[in-house]
């Protein structure tokens, strides 16, 4: 799989510039071209930039092994021999991106991206995570990571489903101060969500049920989460009152 957190958010295109004007890049007539793994030049061609070879296993589901030319790395022996700041392309695209963030403190457009992606509870995915390999709650953060480190208008509609999902409670505190800034910016955020932490800070509340899946569907409550609380026909509202007392 080609997409990864560095080449959906952006990072991808200014981490290629720095390799490419490095004094080694340079001197070689490595331009950006040369440290991406989707074309011809700098990648390993036995793999085609994959690090994978798919194996066809006939009445079995295909594999895939690790190439045995680049050793999974993706790029060619010659592209790996230039570095930035002692790592080569492959091994930045290796970092967890709260690494990325130390290792690119110095360099703005890189650093700014990355800090959206901590902010939304994403600092241990690493750069080249190949795309089919996030949840989905973090598939939803990577995206919101992208549209936080745009120009915001003030005027946008975000509809997230459970972008809380596998997320500690200090990650949920971080997405929460996300949102309701996306929220005091003008925009509206939409979110589907069962944690109790998350709904008790909405400024309005729509409860579905009275059950779930065919048993749901109907509008039980709307309010305020205090509102919602007072509710008694109201399974959420029953579970949400001592969480606001909190």
């Amino acid at each position: 799989p080609r997409s990864n957190p560095a080449t959906y958010t952006g990072l991808f295109t200014p981490i290629r510039e720095l390799f490419a004007g490095t004094v080694q890049a340079r001197e070689r007539g490595y331009e950006v071209g040369r440290f991406s793994f989707n074309v011809k030049g700098g990648r390993c061609e036995a793999c085609q930039g994959d690090g994978m070879i798919k194996v066809e296993m006939h009445f079995l589901p295909d594999i895939y092994v690790p190439c045995d030319v680049c050793h999974g790395q993706r790029y060619n022996r010659e592209t790996l021999e230039v570095q930035y700041k002692g790592k080569n392309i492959h091994e930045v695209l290796q970092m967890t991106v709260e690494e990325a963030y130390a290792f690119f403190n110095a360099v703005p457009t890189v650093a700014r991206k990355l800090k959206t992606l901590i902010d939304v509870g994403l600092s241990y995915i690493r750069l080249g995570q190949a795309a089919t390999t996030l949840s989905g709650g973090e598939a939803q953060r990577v995206k919101l990571g992208l549209e936080l480190s745009k120009r915001d208008t003030g005027r946008t509609l975000y509809i997230l489903d459970e972008p809380t999902t596998g997320l500690h409670f200090h990650d949920i505190d971080m997405l929460l101060k996300v949102l309701h800034r996306l929220v005091g910016n003008g925009n509206t955020v939409v979110v589907i969500e069962h944690n109790l932490d998350v709904i008790k800070t909405a400024d309005w509340v729509i409860d579905l049920g009275p059950e779930g899946g065919e048993g749901g569907g109907r509008i039980i409550a709307e309010g305020t989460p205090e509102q919602v609380a007072k509710n008694k026909a109201s399974h959420t509202g029953k579970y949400l009152k001592p969480v606001l007392k909190r």
